[in-house]
This record gives C-alpha cells, sequence and structure tokens, in this order.
C-alpha cells in the first residue's frame, strides 16, 4: 500500500500531471510507470512493447527514459523515440506498430512549470476513462512488477508520422496555389515538422517559436490569445495568408487570418467540416463537444450527416470513433480528429488540411471563415475562466440547475440543457439567422475555477451575455 510519505497522483482525462520538482519527480514518474506496466502485464499482451515519447519540457527526455527503464525492467520491451516528437506521433506509431500501448512524458499546454505522463491505448488514441482507473488501482497498490529485463530501442519516430499526415493532404496543390503561411511551434515539440514539410516542397513560410526552450519564455504554449500575439505580428509584417500554431505537445491547433485576426477552434473545425463534406465527400458522422458552435449542426445537416453531441473531453470523441465512422470530430480547445487517420487530435495535420482547404477554395483564411459567417449564419464565440473559491463555484451551478432561475440579467431562459455543465439558451436577438445564444456555465472538478462559455450572432453580444454569466456566478444579480 501508498506509505505516508508517498504523495496522491490523481489522473486526469488524459494522463497525469504536476507541478515539476514538487509533485512532479523523478520518482513518481518510477511510480507511474509501474502502474502502467502492471496494467499492461494484467490486460495487453506485453511481448507487443510500447511506445515511449517525450516533449520539449524541463526533464521530459530523462523521464522518458525512466519510464522505459521501469516498463523493460518489468519485460516489456520499449521503443523510445530518439527525439522530441508530438504526441500524436506516438499515437501513430503505437497503432502502426501494434504496440501495447503508449506513454508520452508531456503536460501540453500548461505553464513551463508544469509536466506529466499521458497513457495511449492500443487503438492509437488517449487510454479510456475505464483504462485509467484500473491503472489508478494499481498505482494506489503500489505495484511493482518484475520480469526478464527487456530491450530499450532508440527509434526515429518523427518521419513515420510525417509520411503518415502527409499522405492526408494533397501538398502539390499547396504548393501552386502560392500561399504564404506562418508556423508557431510555441517551442513545443512540434518545432521543426511543418518548416520540413513545406520547405521540402516549395512551399512559402516564415516559422517563429521552433527553437527548444522549456521556459516558453513569455507564454503558456497553447494557440489561443493572449499566446498567439507574436503570430499575429509575423502574419501581417510578412504578409501572409494564414498562421499556424500548435500547443506544447503539437496535437492542437490555434491560427490567425491574414489580417491578423485570430481564428478560434470553432472556426477552423467549422472551415474543415464544410471542405470534408463538401469537396472530399468523406463518409460518416460528425461530433462535436458540449462547448463548440452550433454551426456545425448547421453544416452537418446540410449535407444530411448525423451530429452527435458529446460531454468536454477528446476522450468521449475518440470513444465514438471506435464505435463507429467518424468524419470529424473537435473540441473547443483545439482538438480535431478523423476516423479514417486516428481516435487522436493532431494539430499538425489540421494545420496541413487547413492550408489544403485555402489552396483548393483559392482563398486566405479569413475569407473562408467570412464565406461560412455568410452562408450559415454569424456565429461568435467567447469564453471566461473564473477563478473563484470553490464555495462560490458550487452555489453558482446549484443556482444555474434550479428551475426557479428563468433570466439572465434581461434575457429570458428559452431551455436548459445539462449534458456537461448548465447550459442556457437565451431570447436575444439572433441578428437574422444568426446563433442561438448561449451561455454554459461549467465547474472544474480538479481546482477552484469556473468556466463560462458562451455563443451568440455578434461580438457585442457574446461580450454583454459573458458579462452578465459572470455577475450571476459572483451572486451580484
Amino acid at each position: 500500500m501508498e506509505n505516508d510519505q508517498q504523495q496522491t497522483i490523481k489522473f486526469g482525462t488524459d494522463g497525469w500531471r504536476g507541478l515539476i520538482a514538487d509533485d512532479f519527480t523523478f520518482h513518481n514518474v518510477r511510480r507511474v510507470a509501474r502502474a502502467i506496466a502492471s496494467y499492461i502485464l494484467k490486460n495487453e499482451d506485453p511481448s507487443q512493447g510500447v511506445v515511449v515519447g517525450y516533449d520539449t519540457r524541463f526533464a521530459s527526455k530523462q523521464a522518458a527514459r525512466i519510464a522505459a527503464e521501469v516498463l523493460a525492467a518489468a519485460g516489456i520491451p520499449v521503443k523510445l523515440a530518439a527525439d522530441y516528437v508530438p504526441t500524436p506521433a506516438i499515437s501513430l506509431a503505437v497503432k502502426s506498430l501494434g504496440a501495447a500501448g503508449g506513454v508520452v512524458i508531456t503536460s501540453s499546454h500548461n505553464p513551463w512549470n508544469w509536466n506529466g505522463v499521458k497513457f495511449k491505448g492500443k487503438f492509437g488514441g488517449s487510454a479510456t476513462p475505464a483504462m485509467m482507473k484500473a491503472v489508478e488501482q494499481e498505482l494506489r497498490a503500489d505495484a511493482r512488477p518484475s520480469g526478464t529485463k527487456a530491450p530499450i530501442e532508440d527509434v526515429d519516430l518523427k518521419q513515420p508520422y510525417i509520411e503518415a499526415i502527409c499522405r492526408f493532404v494533397d501538398l502539390d496543390v499547396i504548393a501552386k496555389a502560392n500561399f504564404k503561411f506562418a508556423i508557431d511551434s510555441m517551442h513545443g515539440s512540434g518545432r521543426g515538422i511543418l518548416a520540413q514539410i513545406f520547405s521540402e516542397h516549395g512551399i512559402q513560410h516564415v516559422a517563429i517559436r521552433q527553437e527548444l526552450n522549456p521556459l516558453f519564455p513569455g507564454i503558456n504554449p497553447e494557440p489561443i490569445q493572449p499566446h498567439v500575439a507574436m503570430l499575429q505580428q509575423i502574419v501581417v509584417q510578412q504578409g501572409c495568408h494564414a498562421g499556424f500554431a500548435t500547443d506544447g505537445d503539437a496535437d492542437r491547433i490555434g491560427a490567425v487570418a491574414e489580417d491578423g485576426s485570430f481564428v478560434d477552434s470553432h472556426k477552423i473545425f467549422a472551415v474543415l467540416l464544410r471542405w470534408l463534406l463538401e469537396r472530399k465527400q468523406w463518409s460518416g458522422e460528425v461530433v462535436r463537444a458540449f462547448n463548440t458552435t452550433r454551426m456545425l449542426d448547421r453544416i452537418a445537416s446540410k449535407y444530411g450527416r448525423k451530429l452527435n453531441e458529446c460531454s468536454i473531453g477528446f476522450k468521449y470523441i475518440a470513444d465514438l470513433m471506435m464505435e463507429r465512422e467518424i468524419v470529424a470530430g473537435g473540441e473547443e480547445s483545439g482538438g480535431i480528429g478523423y476516423s479514417r487517420y486516428l481516435p487522436e487530435r493532431d494539430g499538425i495535420l489540421n494545420s496541413l488540411l487547413l492550408a489544403n482547404v485555402m489552396a483548393e477554395e483559392k482563398k486566405p483564411l479569413g475569407q473562408l471563415v467570412a464565406d461560412l459567417q455568410k452562408e450559415y449564419g454569424p456565429h461568435y464565440y467567447g469564453r471566461r475562466d473564473l477563478h473563484i473559491p470553490d464555495a462560490v463555484k458550487q452555489n453558482a451551478i446549484k443556482r444555474a440547475s434550479d428551475g426557479g432561475t428563468t433570466r439572465l440579467a434581461a434575457f429570458p431562459v428559452l431551455k436548459k440543457e445539462s449534458l456537461d455543465g448548465i447550459k442556457f439558451f437565451l431570447d436575444a436577438p439572433a441578428n437574422g439567422n444568426g446563433a442561438e445564444p448561449w451561455v454554459l456555465f461549467r465547474a472544474s472538478g480538479t481546482e477552484p475555477l469556473l468556466r463560462v462559455y458562451a455563443e451568440a450572432a455578434s461580438p457585442e453580444l457574446v461580450n454583454e451575455i459573458l458579462l452578465h454569466a459572470e455577475s450571476f456566478v459572483m451572486n451580484n444579480e
């Protein structure tokens, strides 16, 4: 059993994250690796081995070597990435090599002083909630599996990954379109990959924040505002037609239009979905998380595709992808995936696909977004993260759920949904055929944080709804 000196390690939606030196220590990495090894020995074929990779954070490389040694000591062969590599490259390697699972040392988009461990299933995506629960049980039991020491082989996971994602796009069409792209790797493990692909195919580009810097100076490696400010400047200064940003482990995307304006994940997903259904005619249903734009519902409806709405977290999208064919599935934080590739997010693949859409439509990114707003009605989106005491958070959720709450300031509540958090549909101007206005209150399960999301037919209305929602949470109304 865990002794009193052992810190409690809790797994979130995609693995475990902690503060470097405080929670994220080599000792705790060994504990997590032992739990994963024990899980694999009991539930998978250990002879298939495990793929281990890592990002550009402080101590990631050393932690990956430690995890590999623990797995090998338990009798599980390991293929260890020879260099920093995007998380989706690990997932791809797991699936294509037929491995029993994958381990990635990363904490994705978190600030510089965090690190963590992600666990990938043999299907090439995040471990299911049931798998994570089983690993947690092994951890609580302080599992210490041992076996005949297996080999650790250093392998290049980058080149097979580059070849796989390039098969999904037409790089010749992108090159002929003569567009210029800005690439921002945010000092993360996507560094150099898009630049290499563009260079090899004669595609004009300018690349920033490619160098290794585990301090992520001035930013969190998250492809949203304000962290994309440098990319926005570069796009305008260098006359680019779009800018693409990937997060710390390159599984999520953010983008910038030719005028320097930020293009959020909702618009990216909508641009890609419309193209896949109209031009590519990929088969399958559509899935989106509860906190994403309902423009996707309108696009899916136009092309006669079933739209599935799921709880927040890419694992719920991935679960559906393993059940049936999903043309595309996406979440609010910039994770978009495709059944015909992997049940996994991939920021670099999505950057290439966006470039492909632009090239085929012969339009810069901002124009593609404007076309969508014109055809499917104006949809604008906003989010506020409220760092508040737990008592205030719980009280706000209770009042939001309460049948007695029938208004948000001047706006009557037409209906409520509670798939993941509490969503109000509001009686507010829809600007012709614009977005049905809604606001979602969702409390974090792990920290004193409540997120408020809103969509409406104008940026002004989004801001007004968010202000009223914030007042509601703080109990000022």
